[in-house]
């Protein structure tokens, strides 16, 4: 999916928060810079030289974009600061002043940041480019290539999928015995809780995503998505055994559905709901490249707390998790309750 980073502010902060591209872009695009508090600067003048923009284009962007930018590292020095920064960078600041008693640095960050949004420059539109080959590269690579299972790689998508399943035989279970209708009923109900907490049913969904009809969605779902559909599968159950021992009969699927209705009207479930919608529209389209149009008003930039859950040093294949003792025990603990 085409990304244009110079009109999309959450893609431009995907790969700002995405460390491991930083550091491949960092030892690929050898901007240069200066050592200043452990990390790669740039004062104004470089940044000039880089894109090959004059002050005026840079200063624009600053006032347009200042919060973004501040955000991502640009920082004004002034005082002790930038009297440190003068000794460590002597010999760079050519056309910065000397006596000048404030001065705005970019961090490499900042400057990635400033580079996706500057239109006028060519060196910029290159960098662009590069980025995102180096973030699709960096993804394919720290994911194994199978970012339709990249959810699988959260420590705690087993836990949630096993306690899920437990759910899930509830729920057909209570389907079974207090609503009546053939065995359609089954994934017509399911669909009403996709549809009710992610807006899609599953010929949607598999759409979206590019699944096969053999792949099983719950395996592509995020733990905290699973999570949800446990809580409506319980609650869902329960509600249909007790108003069918009120009834004294099996209920009418109308009946069962004002019930689902109820649930995704529920207070108790409205955050959860949006927050299930958020992470799935924003992880979907940033580590799978997949947009879910019903949710494209929720996506938002992907934390960087989730780049390292998805792509960080804890985070393992399904493989490797099933091979790992401490993962094996929590299966037995919750295999025992």
């Amino acid at each position: 999916m085409a990304k244009n980073l110079t009109e999309s502010a959450h893609d431009r902060q995907n790969i700002l928060n995405n460390r491991y591209a930083l550091i491949k872009a960092e030892e690929h695009l050898q901007l240069g810079g200066v050592d200043f508090q452990n990390e790669r600067v740039f004062t104004k003048q470089q940044v000039m030289a880089l894109f090959e923009v004059g002050d005026a284009t840079v200063e624009r962007y600053i006032t347009t974009y200042g919060d973004e930018l501040k955000n991502n590292g640009y920082t004004l020095l002034k005082g002790s600061t930038l009297k440190d920064f003068k000794i460590r960078a002597h010999g760079t600041l050519t056309n910065e002043g000397t006596k000048t008693s404030i001065l705005g640095i970019f961090t490499f960050r900042a400057v990635l940041n400033l580079g996706m949004l500057l239109t006028e420059s060519e060196p910029a539109r290159i960098m662009r480019s590069r980025l995102l080959d180096i973030v699709l590269d960096v993804i394919a690579e720290r994911s194994g290539g199978h970012t339709k299972y990249i959810n699988q790689r959260d420590e705690n998508y087993l836990p949630s999928s096993f306690q899920e399943e437990n759910y899930r035989k509830q729920f057909t279970s209570a389907l079974s015995k207090y609503v009546e209708g053939n065995h359609w009923k089954y994934a017509r109900f399911t669909n009403l809780i996709y549809q009710s907490i992610f807006q899609e049913n599953a010929t949607e969904y598999k759409k979206v995503l590019n699944l096969a009809t053999k792949d099983k969605i719950r395996e592509t779902l995020y733990s905290e998505v699973l999570t949800l559909i446990a809580s409506f599968e319980s609650g869902i159950s329960h509600e249909l055994e007790k108003q069918s021992i009120e009834k004294g009969r099996k209920l009418t699927q109308k009946e069962a559905e004002n019930i689902f209705i109820s649930f995704e009207q529920h207070p108790l479930f409205t955050p959860l709901i949006l927050d299930a919608r958020t992470k799935m529209a924003s992880r979907d389209l940033c580590f799978r490249e997949a947009l879910h149009n019903k949710l494209e008003t929720y996506i938002r930039s992907v934390p960087e707390s989730d780049f390292e859950r998805f792509l960080g040093d804890k985070s393992k294949s399904l493989e490797d998790q099933l091979s790992d003792p401490e993962t094996l025990a929590v299966f037995k603990r919750l295999k025992d309750r």
